[in-house]
């Protein structure tokens, strides 16, 4: 188990107060593509899923967030 899986699973169990950073090592881990023109959210999008994710950049990110995150992670895996 990879680090990626080890903190979606974290995700999973507690979606509160998570930085930036952890989503960006999930997003690499998965392949997402990741952009964030200097904005204040980052949009994460992946070739096999339609629809993408935008991201407020501020610090802790709202469970609501890591939860479509996760939910995203999950649509990757199907």
């Amino acid at each position: 188990m990879g680090s990626g899986d080890k903190i979606i699973s974290a995700m999973r169990n507690n979606p509160r107060d998570w930085a930036m950073a952890k989503l960006l090592t999930v997003a690499s881990h998965y392949g997402l593509e990741v952009r964030s023109a200097g904005g204040s959210h980052h949009v994460f999008s992946h070739p096999s899923v339609k629809d993408s994710l935008s991201v407020p950049a501020r610090r802790p990110i709202k469970a609501i967030y890591v939860k479509r995150f996760v939910a995203l992670i999950d649509q990757i895996q199907e």
